[in-house]
């Protein structure tokens, strides 16, 4: 294990509410701060722990996925950038619903519960009220509290914030912080859907072909990770592998070094692009110092895919939103899309954003692109000219020309027009990753 993943593990065995230091985690497992910090870093990724500013890093409770969409007190007060007032030690905890606070406090009483977030301004007999209801407290405008509330917030781990923002402001602001959350609940990832381990069937380096022929009677699978002792990969072992090999020889000797694979972190849509393109049906998942851990097949990720298009409520980005109005009106002549121009497209002005101008040209020329080469792509530069404002609801026509193909390169010229009108043109430059 290396000293990363023993911080993890450390990190991952401390209780919810804990304070974490890079200093005291260097101190305390041996290693260099600057390793440490990696790490805490890290665990802040994978939902682990919080970093708040003026109050430092806590262990939190990692989201499930079904609850994706509830944040936690610590969220909160960087979605707002807020200041803790009091109740620090329930950061860590999740909110159920949100409450403005804008009558009454009788009234008001009526609608807050414990796991709630009142918002509210400068009314400090409310703040009192809803903390000993069980609800934390968000006070808007940057006012502050009394005393008395701050140490009733202390004793019940309830969270006081108070932010310089306004009511309206503060709630669009935890409404996007949802949404942004919703879009994340879409990208199921790799870990979500691997055969771990203990589950999994693989062979050693000592190992012959012998035990392949054992382990393919057995599963009806022909490919299989190739581990060392450390159950570091090494390699894959398939059916055209062993082909014509006699059953004494070792697997060492004929596998293929440096296979295909995926992290826990990669998403279960670029697994299966993997997938589809290499024509595979297992694909090893390993950490980053290359450690077997598990592996998927290509029945899990079209399961997976499924289940995305049956989850509701999900966010869309901008990338979405443009490959979902993208039509292919190619001829046998040459290639061409279509699109019309969504209000979510535009900006202020209420033309077609730099941002969608952009994705539309990368969609093109990657689509055509892939026509003529298979394996991954990597838009390496993009020279854009605006002729002229294409407004809502306008039809683009878009005409790619691929110009240049190499092994390791494309080169596509992309002309956009409206009306027979020429409104954009690009030239796009691409690496293809040969896998």
């Amino acid at each position: 294990m290396t000293k990363h993943e023993q911080i993890l593990q450390h990190i991952r065995s401390l209780e919810v509410g804990n304070k974490i230091s890079v200093r005291h985690i260097a101190k305390e497992l041996n290693v260099s701060e600057g390793t440490a910090y990696r790490a805490i870093k890290d665990a802040e990724n994978q939902g682990l722990v919080s970093t708040i500013e003026r109050v430092g890093t806590i262990r939190i409770e990692k989201k499930q996925k079904e609850n994706i969409e509830k944040l936690t007190y610590a969220e909160i007060v960087n979605v707002v950038e807020g200041s803790v007032l009091g109740g620090r030690d329930g950061l860590y905890k999740t909110l159920n619903k949100f409450v403005i606070g804008a009558m009454k406090a009788e009234q008001m009483m009526r609608y807050v519960e414990a796991g709630n977030l009142l918002i509210v301004g400068n009314r400090e007999q409310v703040h009192k009220l809803a903390l000993e209801e069980g609800s934390a407290v968000l006070i808007t405008g940057g006012f502050d509290t009394n005393e008395e509330v701050k140490q009733i917030a202390d004793r019940l781990n309830l969270p006081i914030i108070s932010t310089s923002y306004d009511t309206f402001t503060v709630a669009t602001m935890i409404n996007r912080a949802i949404y942004d959350q919703l879009i994340k609940k879409e990208i199921i990832s790799v870990e979500d859907i691997l055969i771990p381990i203990e589950n999994t069937n693989f062979l050693t380096l000592s190992h012959t072909v012998e035990k392949w022929h054992e382990l393919n009677n057995k599963t009806g699978h022909s490919r299989y990770p190739i581990v060392g002792e450390d159950l570091k990969l090494h390699g894959i072992v398939t059916a055209k592998d062993v082909m014509g090999i006699t059953p004494f020889v070792e697997v060492e000797k004929i596998m293929t070094k440096q296979p295909i694979t995926v992290t826990s972190g990669t998403s279960v849509a670029s697994a299966a692009h993997m997938m589809i393109w290499e024509g595979i049906e297992l694909l090893p998942v390993i950490t980053k110092s290359k450690k077997l851990i598990g592996v998927i097949s290509r029945q899990d990720v079209l399961k997976a895919l499924q289940m995305i298009q049956r989850q509701p409520q999900v966010g869309d980005t901008i990338e979405d939103l443009v490959t979902r109005h993208f039509e292919d009106v190619s001829t046998p002549n040459e290639y061409a899309f279509q699109l019309e121009v969504t209000p979510q497209m535009t900006n202020h002005l209420g033309t077609i954003s730099y941002g969608v101008m952009t994705t539309i040209v990368t969609e093109a020329g990657s689509r055509v692109l892939r026509k003529h080469k298979k394996g991954e792509l990597v838009v390496e530069n993009i020279t854009l000219f605006f002729i002229k404002p294409v407004q809502i609801d306008s039809v683009m026509y878009i005409r790619p020309q691929v110009l240049e193909v190499g092994r390791k390169f494309g080169k596509v010229d992309v002309e956009l027009f409206h009306e027979n009108q020429m409104v954009g043109k690009a030239m796009l430059m691409a690496q293809l990753i040969d896998r």
